[in-house]
């Protein structure tokens, strides 16, 4: 960056600007309470004024009234200001009240405050260690060559076999405090960035939303050329290595086993002895929980895309289909208005109906319908050769009894596999049971088919014997 570049960002940027801010210290320090230090989003106008309150209660006590005269909804109405832009005020899907969160910059100049005060513990030992879990992904998922995977792979399992035998042996590796107290550092370190990313990619689709309404608002061309537009802009955010790594990262958390086993990780790492004393070790338990809002109301961003163009769709067909009907009208009024006074002449020129002229010979020769001869001769059957069992062997899936058991699976969990479900209710009627469940999910709107998994099904016929059957992953969703 060059000395324009940076003098166009003291000038223009809002983290700058609070850092500027005479009231930087207090809009900081509030900013921390409220928003990063719970890793809270979303907050409501009533809940943020009485924390500000507080805050503001306690610096008045101490430095006198006259210190911060105003009331805390004039300073929440000034730092959510088009011209300071440090928290975001919106209005959620059905509710009165505003709501309110911090802005990328807001969160980058808070971080930067935070940094300032210096860390008693630096963590070096974890981060030595993601460089090289990263890099080493890197190198051999990059390989092409079979022989130095398969080498590489060979390595590892020797590794594993080496310190399996060494545990067996009574030699167990305890990671130490210092070590335990480096990891968790950088853990929380790492959950709170994330946080900080999904704030920027959300930042990202409200300007991509943003461009879709003013686009709505000032286009004259055609339906199809503003439609292509918008699905050209939507593709490009998709398409980006942020918009790419941001589905990954949705598809991993919305992953049942996965997040089971990060739940499970989760609860495990809050059992150490050597964190036991550790102030932000309960905050560790929670960091999938803190996600989950986060990278919704991300989602519920990119879904406003698509209502945008539904509307547009209906308020073109809306004008069009009232200037049809303006047409007609005014048809209709110029005819009744000549019925009584027709003008002298010609009134209107048609052109003359023309015939088409067919030839007879063009047309094809009668040609009579053949005649089919059918031997009907019905021969009496043998019922002692005829085995009419199988008629009396069918049997019906209820499919309504079907959707019960997986309603009552989701009675208990947002979501559940179709290998859950079977677990809760086993398969009574085999494969026809399988498919009926298959149709289920093809026919539901919140079911979804990952072709990418698969899962193991299995049931027992009237014999004993075990059948099986590998089919792709099906996760049902709780309907919202």
């Amino acid at each position: 960056m060059d000395y324009y570049a940076i003098s166009s960002l003291r000038e223009n940027h809002a983290g700058w600007s609070l850092l500027r801010a005479q009231n930087a210290p207090l809009a900081v320090s509030f900013f921390i309470k409220a928003f990063t230090g719970p890793n809270q989003r979303d907050i409501g106008r009533q809940e943020l004024i009485d924390h500000l309150d507080d805050v503001l209660f306690g610096l008045r006590d101490n430095l006198g009234e006259d210190k911060f005269p105003r009331p805390a909804s004039e300073y929440l109405d000034e730092w959510a200001a088009p011209e300071r832009a440090w928290l975001r005020k919106y209005y959620a899907p059905g509710q009165d009240e505003p709501r309110y969160d911090l802005t990328v910059a807001a969160e980058d100049v808070v971080h930067w405050v935070e940094s300032l005060r210096g860390r008693d513990f630096v963590a070096t030992q974890s981060r030595l260690t993601s460089i090289f879990a990263v890099l080493k992904a890197l190198v051999q998922q990059s390989e092409t060559d079979p022989e130095v995977r398969l080498a590489e792979l060979q390595r590892q399992r020797d590794g594993i076999d080496a310190e399996m035998q060494r545990i067996r042996d009574g030699n167990i590796k305890v990671m130490t405090a210092p070590e335990a107290l480096d990891h968790l550092q950088q853990l929380t370190a790492l959950a709170k960035d994330l946080l900080a990313d999904f704030r920027e990619v959300e930042q990202n689709f409200r300007k991509l939303d943003r461009q879709v309404r003013e686009q709505i608002a000032t286009w004259d061309g055609t339906q199809g050329e503003l439609l292509e537009s918008i699905f050209d802009n939507q593709q490009d955010i998709s398409s980006s290595l942020q918009g790419r790594t941001f589905q990954g990262f949705w598809d991993y958390l919305m992953s049942p086993q996965l997040r089971t086993e990060l739940q499970d990780l989760l609860q495990r790492a809050t059992q150490i002895e050597a964190l036991a004393t550790t102030d932000s070790l309960h905050a560790v338990a929670n960091l999938h929980q803190d996600w989950l809002p986060a990278v919704e109301q991300t989602q519920a961003t990119v879904r406003q895309l698509s209502q945008q163009m539904r509307r547009l769709l209906d308020d073109k067909v809306f004008l069009e289909n009232k200037r049809i009907m303006q047409l007609i009208r005014s048809i209709e009024s110029c005819a009744l208005g000549t019925r009584e006074a027709p003008p002298s002449g010609a009134f209107m020129e048609i052109e003359a109906p023309s015939v088409d002229v067919v030839l007879p010979f063009e047309r094809p020769l009668y040609e009579p319908s053949r005649k089919v001869l059918v031997d009907d001769a019905v021969e009496t059957a043998d019922d002692a050769d005829v085995d009419a069992s199988a008629l009396f062997g069918q049997f019906f899936v209820d499919k309504e009894r079907l959707r019960a058991n997986i309603d009552a699976v989701l009675a208990e969990a947002e979501q559940a596999t179709l290998a859950e479900v079977t677990d809760a209710y086993p398969l009574s009627q085999g494969l026809a049971e399988v498919v009926a469940y298959y149709q289920l999910a093809t026919e539901s709107d919140w079911a979804t088919i990952n072709p990418e998994q698969s899962q193991h099904l299995s049931w027992q016929l009237p014999d004993g014997s075990i059948r099986e059957a590998t089919i792709e992953q099906i996760i049902f969703g709780r309907p919202a």
